[in-house]
């Protein structure tokens, strides 16, 4: 284990990250986890209102703890353990924060509400980039030292990989942006295939035929992906309350 992790994480640098993946997935399981009791009023946080009557939800302690490991993370620069100790601190308050990402887009208290699963989502993209970045996945490496002709040349790889990166986002593909970004072949996917059908790309480009194709095409991808989808979520952070409004969320 030691010599894994030595010749893996610690050898090329990426200790910090390793930790702050590995923080960021524990605390968004550990979580889910208070909350789901705090929902069923078991557990020790069950009575999680101040004496004020005020509902501290944990993006605001999150907020604390990735200022805090951000600006660690700032001057660690050279010292051994402040660098991988400001990791697992941003891997933490990174995970609070975007368990109640849902809520803060809202401003409106859905963390049990079908629209709080945005927020199960975006964990679980930020889960995959992380893994990915960790793994080494970069596009945008340049080797400096070769041929002129070879950094001109992956330049424009990259340039065109970022028009792709554009399109799919301008094409509503917002789930598969962030893996476009990071994965090339996802790009040119999301930049061929037919945009959503309310998306800015479909309303500027799109005749009145490219439109129902793209709606049909929508409702497809709705109804074969979507179950499939929403019994993940729910398996991982509870199903949604659809009369919520509780103020029971951490």
């Amino acid at each position: 284990m030691e010599a894994w992790l030595e010749r893996e994480f610690i050898e090329p640098g990426r200790l910090p990250l390793f930790l702050c993946f590995l923080a960021f997935t524990l605390t968004f399981l550990i979580t889910r986890s208070i909350t789901r009791l705090i929902r069923s009023g078991k557990g020790p946080f069950k009575d999680n209102v101040s004496d004020s009557g005020i509902h501290v939800h944990h993006a605001v302690p999150g907020i604390l703890i990735l200022v805090a490991g951000a600006f660690l993370a700032v001057g660690a620069a050279g010292n051994t353990g402040w660098a991988e100790f400001a990791g697992v601190l941003v891997g933490i308050g990174t995970s609070l924060v975007l368990d109640e990402f849902a809520l803060i887009l809202r401003l409106d208290d859905v963390y049990w509400a079908k629209e709080g699963q945005l927020s199960v989502q975006m964990v679980a993209i930020t889960i995959a980039l992380l893994g990915l970045v960790l793994i080494g996945v970069n596009p945008f490496a340049i080797d400096l030292d070769a041929d002129t002709a070879v950094i001109v040349g992956t330049s424009i790889g990259i340039g065109i990989h970022l028009v792709f990166v554009v399109i799919t986002i301008m094409k509503g593909k917002f789930g598969l942006a962030p893996f476009a970004f990071l994965l090339p072949p996802a790009g040119l996917i999301g930049a061929i295939r037919l945009a959503r059908p309310e998306s800015r790309w479909a309303e500027r480009h799109y005749g009145d035929k490219k439109q129902l194709r793209a709606v049909d095409r929508a409702a497809k991808f709705q109804s074969r992906y979507a179950p499939v989808f929403n019994s993940v979520s729910n398996f991982i952070a509870g199903a949604p309350t659809e009369h919520q409004r509780q103020q029971q969320s951490s």
